[in-house]
Formats: C-alpha cells, sequence, structure tokens
C-alpha cells in the first residue's frame, strides 16, 4: 500500500462523522434490499474493540432498512470458532477476515461469496490479500501498518535526539544503546516477543516473502536484535516471556523510550493515557527504521509490514442478506467508512488528507508532522502472502523465531532447520 499526506496548514478538532456516500472510487454500490433485513457481522472482544460497532451504527443511520447485529467470538479462538458455526451453519452473514492467513481456509471451504462486483475507491489498501485466482472475497476496512513509537519525554530526558525520519536500524540500536545508559533502570527500547517484530521487517525491507522458502536474509535481523538484548539496550525474550510483559505496559509504563509497533496501538494508548492505565506523557510517530538509507527520510517512502483487516461474506447466506451485506462492505471500505474508524483512532484501508485529519484530530494523538508523516506516507508489505501454505510456514517461522531469541538453537542453525522443514512438511512450487 502507498499513501501519501500532503500536511495541511492546520488539523481541526474531530469532525462530524462523515456518513454521506463516498464521492470518487465507489460509484456503483450493490442494488438495495427490498424490505428491513437484518444482517450479522462476527467480531471479538466487543467491549474493547469499538470499530464493528462504530461502523454498525453509521451504516445503519445511512441505511435505515438494514439492521447489523454483531455477533461476538471470544478473540483467541476467533478462527477456529467462527470455522465451526459456518460448518454447522450459524456462521455469521458478514465474516470479519482476523488473519489473513486464514482467508483461503474459508475460501477452499466454499464459504466465502464472490464480491469482485464491490467497487473499492482508488489508493485502498490491502485489497489483492483477498485476492485469490483473480477473485477476490474479501475487501479491506482496515490496514495497520508497523511504525516506530516513542516517548519524547523520555528522550529529553536523556539528551538525546528524537527520530526525524531519516533513521536506519544502526541509527536505532545506538539510540537505544544510548538511552539504555541515560535512563537506567528504564531501557532504550521493547521488542515484543512475536516473530512479526523481526521476521515482518526482514522480509518487507529484502522485498520478498515466507512463500520462498530461503530464510538466509533473516539472520542479519536476528544478530542485531540479538545483540540489543546482550547489551541490555531491551530486555531479552526469556525474562519477557517469563514475566508476561504487555508492550502496552512497556511503553505506557515508560520502562521503554521506543516501541516498533503497529498503528492500532495508537488507539488504545490515547485510551490508556486518558484512563491513568498509562503515564502521562508526550510522544510521537517516526517511520520504522529503514535497512537502506535509500527508503529513509521524508522525502523518500518507508518500507514496512502490515496486514489488512477485512470483511467477506458467507456464500451460504440468503440473496437479500447477501445484497445487504455488500452494501455494508462498500459502506467498510469507503471514504464514510474510513473517517468512522479514523475518529476513534483506527487506521483504516483508505485514506486521504481528510481522513488523515480526523485521526489526528482525536484527542490526545500527536500533532507533529513527523507523526502524520509516519502514519500516512508508506510502502506496506503484506506479512502473511495469500496462500494455502502461508499457515503452515508461519507456524515453522514461529518456532525458529523462539528457538533463535530464547538463545536455545544458534541463528544459522534455527534458520536452516526451518528451511528444511517448510521443504519437506508444506513443500514449495
Amino acid at each position: 500500500m502507498k499513501r501519501k499526506f500532503a500536511a495541511a496548514a492546520s488539523l481541526v478538532a474531530v469532525a462530524s462523522l462523515t456518513l454521506a456516500a463516498c464521492s470518487g472510487g465507489t460509484t456503483e454500490e450493490p442494488a438495495a434490499s427490498a424490505g428491513p433485513v437484518t444482517i450479522s457481522l462476527s467480531g471479538w472482544s466487543l467491549e474493547t474493540t469499538p470499530e464493528f460497532q462504530a461502523l454498525a451504527d453509521a451504516f445503519t443511520a445511512e441505511n435505515p432498512d438494514i439492521t447489523v447485529e454483531l455477533k461476538g467470538y471470544d478473540a483467541a479462538e476467533y478462527n477456529t470458532l467462527v470455522t465451526a458455526d459456518l460448518a454447522a451453519g450459524t456462521g455469521p452473514d458478514i465474516i470479519t477476515q482476523k488473519e489473513v492467513k486464514f482467508v483461503t481456509t474459508f475460501q477452499e471451504g466454499g464459504q466465502l461469496l464472490d464480491v469482485s462486483d464491490i467497487a473499492l475507491p482508488e489508493g485502498i489498501g490491502g485489497a489483492s490479500s483477498y485476492e485469490v485466482d483473480g477473485v477476490a472475497y474479501g475487501v479491506p476496512y482496515r490496514q495497520d501498518s508497523w511504525v516506530l513509537f516513542y516517548n519524547k519525554d523520555l528522550f529529553a530526558q536523556a539528551g538525546i535526539d528524537e527520530p526525524d525520519g531519516s533513521w536506519t536500524w544502526d541509527d536505532y540500536d545506538a539510540a537505544a544503546g544510548e538511552l539504555s545508559a541515560a535512563l537506567a533502570p528504564a531501557r532504550g527500547g521493547y521488542m515484543h516477543r512475536w516473530q512479526s517484530v523481526v521476521q515482518g521487517f526482514a522480509s518487507a525491507q529484502n522485498d520478498t516473502n515466507v512463500l520462498d522458502g530461503d530464510y538466509e536474509y533473516m539472520g542479519e535481523f536476528y544478530d542485531r536484535v540479538l545483540a540489543l538484548q546482550d547489551d541490555g539496550a531491551q530486555i531479552d525474550f526469556n525474562t519477557s516471556s517469563a514475566n508476561q510483559l504487555t508492550y502496552q505496559g512497556e511503553f505506557g509504563k515508560q520502562t521503554a523510550a521506543m516501541l516498533p509497533m503497529g498503528t492500532w496501538y495508537t488507539a488504545t494508548l490515547i485510551a490508556q493515557q486518558a484512563s491513568g492505565d498509562a503515564d502521562t506523557f508526550e510522544w510521537g510517530i517516526a517511520p520504522i527504521p529503514q535497512l537502506s538509507s535509500s527508503t529513509a527520510g521524508m522525502d523518500n517512502e518507508p518500507v514496512t509490514f502490515g496486514d489488512p483487516t477485512g470483511f467477506s461474506i458467507n456464500a451460504n447466506t440468503d440473496a437479500a442478506k447477501q445484497e445487504a451485506a455488500k452494501k455494508f462492505l462498500a459502506f467498510a471500505a469507503s471514504e464514510a467508512g474510513a473517517d468512522v474508524l479514523a475518529a476513534i483512532g483506527i487506521t483504516p484501508a483508505f485514506s486521504n488528507e481528510t481522513v488523515t485529519e480526523t485521526y489526528f484530530g482525536v484527542e490526545g494523538a500527536p500533532t507533529d508532522d513527523l507523526s502524520k508523516f509516519a502514519w500516512s506516507t508508506h510502502e506496506t508489505h503484506p506479512e502473511n502472502p495469500t496462500s494455502s501454505k502461508t499457515a503452515a510456514i508461519q507456524g515453522i517461522l514461529g518456532d525458529m523465531h523462539t528457538a533463535i531469541m530464547s538463545g536455545s538453537t544458534p541463528v544459522e542453525q534455527a534458520i536452516t532447520e526451518a528451511q528444511d522443514r517448510v521443504e519437506n512438511e508444506v513443500g514449495l512450487d
């Protein structure tokens, strides 16, 4: 996804939600359903994940003959539970695709409707992740990308220059060491335990993906992360695991000055600072450090990664509900839907200057130009390419990540073992 933002002279406060149909990209909409209809929409953690209700309410305000009812699932078992309901014939009419790597599982099971006839706005990100053999089986409504959150107050306390958008990973590593020395016992950075935090950047910034079967390029990323641990610039993987540390706690309670994380954290951090669950401090967003200076700086387009989140339609839903569901998908992907999401701090799949103003108009959000640039300007590669083999490969790479980060297996050996497992257990074309 490539998104550009031209900074406005000033940002307005959060505007009233724009519920009118998006102009430009979505000139054709599915035909209206005949009479009142109720459609169900799957989601998770409904009390703490406001995007589902926000989109449902805004859509119904524009389409009063269509009611959207939420069907909540346990977040940890979401895909398993939705799959079971679909098999039993009790699945939702609209299936939220929580993880791209499971799209082909639903598609191959004949559970997804072809939605290629839904027109999407030009420039929307993540649409290709829902295409299988040229057929669209879903549409994106949000597109998170990984950026660098940093604590301005801790940088000032340490007397170290803040990120300026030009950083490579060498710059990040140097700053992490200097911050740790100046702020002890706080550390310069926190990198969470997920394999994404190493492998996602390695794949995106080397312009490859996990389907290639060759993971030697990940070695240098693991070497530098292990060096940060050894130098005490970030807490080690085993301590983080044993204490079940959270990235929200490490950054929000100021025990780490920097945090590579997805843009979804913006809404969480704003909410936690407002509630007191996070400390009060000034923070900003910078582009994620780059492998090469050729993509660094505000005159370039930083390379990062992130998967979209999308909506699909249950292929076994009756025709009237399918048409209503298509209208909902078109709305969720439109500028109007994007503005709804931006107003609650969610990064939509579609963005323009108006949506960006709404996002940064949220009370508690940063307003500096670098934060706006980092959020709106990047080339985002998918972490999970759409393939029936992705989930199995990521499982193997997850084992590799744990082996390396825990210190149980040297980097080169772990990578070789993972490559052999992918070849023998999954197989690649």
